[in-house]
């Protein structure tokens, strides 16, 4: 076999399953093969020569062994020799194994995709038997649309999460991080916010999740509303190419519904791991750390998946983004947690000492920030949630103060008000996943202050001493 070979592959007779895969994966312009052979064999990569000239970064090629067809993803490329890193790990690689580029990973999403739960690669795992291929095939590393072509984000909408509607409300074509350690409640708080009413169709990207969680989410959480979404899954325990492709493939399903028209829910869980892939992948390939185990590439294909969320074109729907990030060791500051923060528009921070007390979700309004809320607020709303949160912050900063019995009520009417009002507020703003969404959150809180108010006027008085 020589270093370079091209070849003619027929896409019928006796290759049928590599013209299956071509037909799936394959760029359609193409109508020569290239290939190559395995030099070299590694953990996590393998080297082909043979190829180098033809192959791009990101482009996919087939690995031709005893056993099958086996895919990989092209992760650098020298003058003598590209590595690849294998889909799945384990697969049998011998050294002089034939390998054939196939170009850009392709999927062709369809509106009857709508209720199934999928890989990263596009295939069912639902056992609801196959997809049906919908009419365009989209390469996963995809574009954002033009800046000045986009539309603008203008619609609020209502969530049903009182924390949020209330201090931190959203609008349709918002991307929104949730920021929060392990273990403190992102997920349920995202399976919330995918039963909102808003939107016509759910894209979720399940990254490095648990797999006995999978189920739980997609039956117990979505429930009906899983009629309109679609699921992408890749678990813990699969390779990190798997891990890295779910928020792609996730959110090509999800541009595929936007240009139709409609406006999509899309959610990442979470993209901290969508991260570590990344990494994983990257260290593999020989590229060095730069920023606490981080490779550059992470930081450049951050801003490239959430960017293509957002406002579509004139004539276009919307991609809502709501996405969850796992800051190590609950430092906010960490890399991922940094750069995240600057590519968004808003984030939701939950506070591990709010779930301790109990409160959940364990929102910290005065920590959370949406960017677009005074586009969903009325001018009075903005003005009452200013007052709240000045309310909020007085009494949090003299909680000590307080505690130790060194303040007396009647020296600060703002304190005292605070005191009256701030534990309703925060009983308002509980809200389980059990229970329904709200209609109206300013509504509903009115409803907690009147009746606490009334509660005090009529609970019975001391006797005041001569």
């Amino acid at each position: 076999m020589t270093d370079e070979m091209t070849a003619t592959i027929p896409l019928s007779g006796k290759l049928t399953h590599l013209a299956d895969l071509t037909a799936r994966y394959a760029d359609p312009d193409f109508s020569v093969t290239h290939g190559g052979h395995v030099r070299t064999i590694a953990a996590g990569h393998y080297t082909v020569t043979g190829l180098s000239r033809h192959l791009r970064l990101g482009e996919f090629v087939a690995h031709r062994s005893k056993t099958g067809i086996h895919l990989g993803e092209v992760v650098r490329v020298e003058p003598d020799v590209a590595y690849v890193c294998p889909i799945e790990p384990g697969e049998p690689i011998g050294v002089h194994d034939t390998v054939i580029r196939k170009g850009a990973f392709r999927i062709a999403p369809d509106d009857s995709w709508c209720g199934r739960t999928i890989n990263s690669l596009g295939e069912p795992i639902d056992g609801k038997g196959p997809l049906a291929p919908g009419n365009i095939r989209r390469a996963i590393s995809n574009t954002a649309p033009p800046s000045m072509a986009r539309q603008r984000v203008e619609t609020g909408f209502k969530t049903g999460v009182r924390a949020i509607d209330l201090f931190s409300p959203l609008c349709l074509g918002q991307r929104l991080g949730i920021f929060a350690g392990s273990g403190v409640g992102k997920s349920t708080l995202l399976s919330m916010l995918a039963r909102a009413d808003a939107f016509d169709k759910v894209v979720i990207a399940l990254v490095g999740e648990r797999g006995r969680e999978v189920r739980e989410f997609i039956e117990d959480t979505l429930g009906a509303n899983m009629a309109k979404a679609v699921a992408v899954v890749a678990t813990s325990d699969e390779s990190p190419m798997l891990r890295k492709m779910a928020p792609l493939s996730a959110i090509t399903i999800a541009e595929h519904f936007r240009d139709q028209g409609d406006n999509v829910l899309f959610i990442v869980d979470s993209v901290t791991r969508f991260a570590h892939a990344i990494r994983e992948v990257a260290m593999a390939a020989g590229e060095p750390p730069i920023a606490r185990g981080y490779p550059a590439s992470v930081f450049t294909e951050l801003p490239r998946l959430l960017e293509r969320a957002g406002p579509g074109e004139e004539g276009a729907g919307t991609i809502t983004a709501i996405i969850s990030i796992l800051v190590d060791g609950d430092n906010h500051n960490d890399p991922i947690a940094d750069s995240t923060r600057g590519i968004l528009d808003g984030h939701i921070v939950l506070d591990r000492s709010l779930a301790e007390e109990g409160r959940y979700p364990p929102i910290n309004p005065l920590a959370s920030i949406s960017r677009l809320a005074r586009k969903a607020w009325t001018p009075e709303q903005e003005k009452l949630v200013s007052r709240l949160k000045t309310l909020m912050h007085r009494f949090e900063e003299t909680r000590d103060l307080r505690l130790i019995g060194g303040y007396r009520t009647g020296s600060d009417p703002d304190l005292d008000m605070a005191i009256k009002q701030v534990p309703v507020i925060y009983e308002v703003l509980k809200q389980l996943p059990s229970e329904p969404l709200s209609n109206d959150a300013f509504a509903d809180l009115a409803n907690g202050l009147k009746a606490a108010a009334g509660a005090n006027q009529m609970a019975p008085r001391a006797p005041m001493g001569r």
